[in-house]
């Protein structure tokens, strides 16, 4: 079987062209080429494949062979994959999620596409929706208990749920002990990814996530753009916000006007190869 492997700010999955190829047991299959140490080593899985509504459908399996709604990094690396391997020569994409459509912009250089903004949709809020177990409309700055500790949160969903919470050195921050805290709380009946956040400015951010089962990755589109979501609740950040992750940096612009979020962001192909499946 070929496969491509690709990253979007160092948030890496192996790819695979359901056009060419066929996987019998995707979430197996996942679980064995992920592992970084008797694998190809990634994140996780993403297939490329025909779809009745949009141009392409994606699929996303975690590196535990769970499945995903919707991955903002992975997206990205799909525009691009479609286009340098000429499944299209379009610069305007749609392509179908577990969490709806999505429609992308590919800036090319070169004949290769190096940039994607992606039209990440509406963010949900609703706690029935994301979700999370709350008694109000919203969960904004809203305390919870986590591995000991009193923590102030707030949920946004970008088709995948999402716990936001700021701290004041993220760099430091001891993610492996609090991580998988968030991801198994009770709150959660669908687990969550958790975003750890520290605010530099009105327009700058840095944050560092735990995914659920993934545990850390070096960066996460929907968790990037719930964070921003997230500091536009508690008011503090303008609109537009450059975001600091470990594999480099997400450009999320919320427009109020239609109440989508937009983000733009860098794809890379790694290499390709074959492996039995």
């Amino acid at each position: 079987m070929k496969f491509t492997k690709m990253h979007g700010c160092g948030n890496d999955y192996v790819y695979v062209n359901l056009f060419e190829e066929e996987i019998k047991d995707v979430a197996a299959f996942s679980i064995k080429v992920s592992d970084r140490h008797f694998g190809i080593g990634s994140d996780g899985v993403i297939t490329i494949g025909p779809s009745d509504v949009a141009d392409f459908r994606m699929r996303i399996y975690n590196a535990d062979g769970s499945e995903a709604e919707m991955c903002g990094n992975g997206i990205r690396c799909v525009a691009k994959y479609v286009y340098d391997h000429k499944l299209t020569d379009q610069t305007e994409i749609s392509v179908e999620s577990g969490a709806g459509i999505k429609y992308l912009t590919l800036y090319v250089e070169n004949g290769k596409v190096a940039q994607v903004r992606v039209d990440m949709g509406e963010p949900i809020l609703q706690p029935e929706l994301i979700p999370v177990e709350a008694e109000g409309e919203k969960v904004v700055d809203e305390l919870i208990e986590a591995a000991g500790k009193q923590w102030n949160m707030t949920c946004v969903s970008m088709g995948n749920p999402h716990a936001v919470v700021f701290v004041d050195d993220v760099e430091n921050f001891e993610l492996e002990k609090y991580g998988p805290a968030f991801e198994n709380h009770p709150r959660f009946p669908k687990r969550t990814n958790t975003e750890f956040v520290h605010v530099i400015s009105r327009t700058e951010a840095s944050m560092r996530v735990w995914e659920r089962g993934s545990a850390e990755t070096w960066a996460c589109g929907t968790g990037t753009c719930a964070t921003v979501m997230a500091c536009i609740l508690n008011g503090y950040t303008d609109n537009k916000v450059l975001v600091h992750l470990r594999g480099g940096d997400l450009t999320i612009e919320y427009d109020e006007k239609t109440n989508h979020i937009f983000m733009t962001g860098p794809a890379t192909e790694v290499f390709e190869g074959e492996i039995e499946e």
